[in-house]
């Protein structure tokens, strides 16, 4: 009777164990990408600098529509990117590079369009729709033409009520939180003062904090989707909501050592470091794993421990009637 009393006993406790892993599982993979219909991280990265996704060098010369403009001076591969005419913030002419900036191109934003358009229709737009030289068919496949919609529909985040037009300064963001983001997820690649990982801006090599100040939308969309051609843990992943971004940007700028000017739009110009995020060998890539998996099943661990030692408790309370 002890034994079948045993073997009950561990039956209960592995379907407990089991049921609330295996709900874990499911809200952590809920918000993957993988369960979109296509890869909105990748459409992300492509609208950020698509031949780097690719692993391709860039077009020759400039882009077609880039002659179309006589106030902005880059020339080359930058003229292929997205973000040199829609803007880290996504609304190009009326954001971030309004008249005036050095980003400036006279270009509209994609944050309009994303609200008006259909995810189908915003890929006819970069496949031809919007005319022969917006047609970016012969560069990106269907498959990416797609990632690239669904984060034009579904990726894009309008910060621009949270980003003080004149100081740059985050509004409403809560710094100690962010402190504890920062700490948990980028400190062991950028370093606890965020200069491990050196940027080029201003003719100066510079932190996380110089780089959050003079460039938050930048910043905000790198903490989210990341950087083509790094692994770097990403906020997407982790499940972070727009506003866990903020507060991490808000607690970044109170890292900067000095003051920097703007950076031309387009020059990531990381640094002392080869082209590659913060999980750049196996040993840190492990890491990043198992901190990304800590971050989502975490607390369900925890209470899948506590129903356990209730489930001893009960069956110890009924076998000790039972004699």
């Amino acid at each position: 009777m002890r034994s079948r009393g045993m073997l009950v006993t561990g039956l209960v406790v592995l379907l407990a164990v089991v049921l609330v892993l295996g709900g874990a599982t499911r809200q952590a993979l809920a918000g993957s990408p993988a369960q979109e219909e296509g890869n909105l991280v990748r459409g992300a990265m492509l609208y950020d600098r698509w031949y780097a996704v690719l692993g391709v060098d860039a077009p020759k010369g400039d882009h077609p529509l880039w002659a179309t403009q006589s106030t902005n001076t880059r020339s080359g591969e930058d003229t292929w990117r997205c973000v040199t005419c829609h803007g880290w913030d996504y609304q190009g002419k009326d954001g971030a590079n309004r008249e005036g900036s050095s980003g400036y191109t006279g270009f509209p934003g994609v944050y309009a369009a994303s609200e008006r358009l259909s995810e189908e229709e915003l890929f006819k737009v970069v496949s031809g729709g919007a005319g022969e030289a917006h047609d970016f068919s012969a560069y990106l496949d269907e498959a990416s033409r797609r990632d690239l919609a669904l984060f034009l529909k579904k990726g894009l985040v309008d910060d621009s009520q949270y980003i003080d037009p004149v100081s740059l300064k985050v509004i409403g963001g809560d710094a100690p939180h962010g402190k504890q983001l920062f700490d948990a997820q980028c400190a062991r690649c950028h370093g606890e003062d965020g200069n491990l990982l050196p940027f080029r801006i201003g003719g100066s090599n510079v932190g996380l904090g110089e780089l959050s100040t003079v460039d938050p939308w930048r910043f905000l969309a790198k903490t989210r989707f990341g950087t083509p051609g790094t692994d770097m843990v990403i906020g997407y992943d982790l499940g972070w909501q727009a506003q866990d971004g903020r507060d991490v940007l808000a607690y970044a700028r109170s890292l900067a050592k000095s003051e920097v000017q703007a950076p031309s739009l387009g020059q990531d110009g990381q640094t002392g470091q080869p082209k590659a995020g913060p999980a750049n060998n196996i040993f840190t890539g492990i890491l990043t794993a198992f901190g990304a998996m800590a971050t989502g099943l975490g607390f369900a661990v925890l209470l899948g421990g506590f129903l356990v030692g209730v489930i001893f408790l009960v069956v110890w309370v009924i076998r000790g009637r039972a004699k």
